[in-house]
């Protein structure tokens, strides 16, 4: 058995990589781990996407959890941030989420949040982790089982909550990738006024994310041109991020959105320390947006809870990534789709202006990524062939653009990142190292 946790909990094909057993092991091993030093009583909450394996999972990971004696609360379908916000609310230890987010159908994952509502640092997972490897199969006292039917109506009145003015007059299409948000992302825009088209919102169990959501914006795109729609919204399965579309069909990546909001924040006299958290894979033109408004950029690894780490340790209170990850900290203890969209939407209503001029706060930089399937993405540090072919792109492209290739933490991928001053550069030089890549890593 390899690691199991990845940038974002356990993740992986179900019935292959992710079984009923380990998912046993991982909710007796949280319960376990979570409950050291502490008498009170333990309760976690537990929530989970569209996929078939979603209640098989369940069930095994309700099963572990109530064998180490502590109580479940079941939460049904809800997107992962309405987890988090779930536990907090209740006053619950913990929370966990049955998802693979965006990947396909066939995967799953498992991933948990702290009393906090924040996601388990590295060293909480590395415990759990070891606990799992004892393969004990508790011997105490059982938990208890209830529900929180309420959970998901508390979850969307929070986020409207959070909206600058309403959406009245504003026609919306919302891509819900046949997700966790298929019911969700639609209520909360029409809470607001808009008036809302949903398409990918009949989720059967196997469609989640297929063509469809955050990693295919190009769909909603398509259909806010084609229906004449102000603005569309792309979700992946788990609804913790957002993209969007704008009236001319055109996409907008988080980059725009984070510096739309932050820009947006400052003018208002609402950011915090002056500072944004974003991670290397931030496009160049939302660094000189950030430069060009006086605002701090903060720099994190790659993966929301890394941006909320540094978020923590800099006191800055916005924080996001280009896929569509955009941590608001004064209402969410982690990315939130829903609430992108509330946040994006209605500050373009506050401010009378379209997305597309709300997005136009940064010029992007024509970005080409690349995603590789490998077998052995651990061995790229070391791979020289790789890192030999970076370096004379780098000096070809010298202060024209930039080059990051990385292992993907929850797939076996190493993703390939060029910008350059012309799509059709950035193209050739990601398409020469995917290639360099695949060469050297299988």
């Amino acid at each position: 058995m390899g690691r199991l946790f990845g940038t974002d909990g356990v993740r992986g094909v179900y019935g292959r990589d992710l079984t009923t057993e380990l998912a046993f092991g991982l909710g007796r091993a949280a319960a376990v781990v979570l409950h050291r030093g502490s008498t009170a009583p333990l309760s976690i909450v537990v929530g989970r996407d569209t996929r078939a394996s979603g209640e098989p999972l369940q069930r095994a990971l309700v099963e572990g959890i109530l064998a180490a004696g502590a109580d479940t609360v079941l939460a049904g379908v809800v997107p992962t941030p309405a987890v988090a916000f779930i536990t907090t609310d209740l006053g619950a230890s913990a929370g966990a989420v049955i998802s693979a987010s965006h990947n396909p159908a066939e995967d799953n994952g498992i991933k948990f949040f702290g009393a906090s509502g924040f996601k388990l640092p590295d060293e909480a997972e590395d415990e759990i982790e070891a606990e799992v490897r004892r393969e004990a199969r508790g011997d105490g006292d059982r938990g208890r089982v209830g529900e929180v039917p309420d959970g998901l109506e508390r979850y969307l009145a929070h986020v409207a909550s959070a909206a600058q003015a309403p959406l009245e007059g504003m026609r919306i299409v919302v891509d819900c990738a046949n997700g966790a948000a298929y019911r969700a992302a639609p209520d909360v825009l029409r809470r607001l006024g808009a008036d809302v088209r949903p398409m990918f919102d009949q989720p059967d169990g196997r469609n989640i994310n297929e063509g469809c959501g955050a990693l295919h914006p190009e769909v909603v795109a398509a259909a806010v041109k084609e229906t004449g729609a102000d603005a569309g919204i792309a979700h992946d399965g788990d609804a913790d991020r957002a993209l969007f579309a704008d009236a001319q069909g055109r996409v907008i990546d988080g980059d725009q959105v984070l510096a739309a909001c932050a820009i947006a924040l400052k003018e208002d006299g609402g950011l915090e320390r002056n500072t944004v958290v974003t991670t290397a894979m931030a496009n160049t033109g939302f660094r000189q947006a950030m430069r060009n408004a006086g605002i701090e950029v903060v720099e994190s690894r790659v993966g929301d809870r890394y941006v909320l780490e540094e978020m923590l340790r800099t006191g800055a209170m916005l924080g996001g990534e280009q896929s569509g990850h955009v941590i608001f900290r004064h209402h969410a203890t982690t990315g939130d789709g829903l609430l992108t969209a509330v946040t994006f939407l209605s500050l373009a209503a506050k401010r009378g202006c379209t997305v597309a001029e709300l997005a136009s706060a940064m010029r992007k930089f024509p970005q080409v990524v690349r995603n590789v399937p490998v077998a052995h993405k651990e061995r790229l540090e070391s791979a020289g062939k790789v890192w030999e072919a970076v370096r004379g792109v780098e000096r070809e492209l010298d202060a024209s653009g930039r080059v990051l290739v990385r292992a993907s933490g929850t797939e076996p991928l190493v993703r390939v990142m060029v910008e350059a001053e012309s799509e059709a550069d950035a193209g050739a030089h990601a398409d020469a190292l995917a290639a360099a890549v695949g060469a050297a890593l299988g």
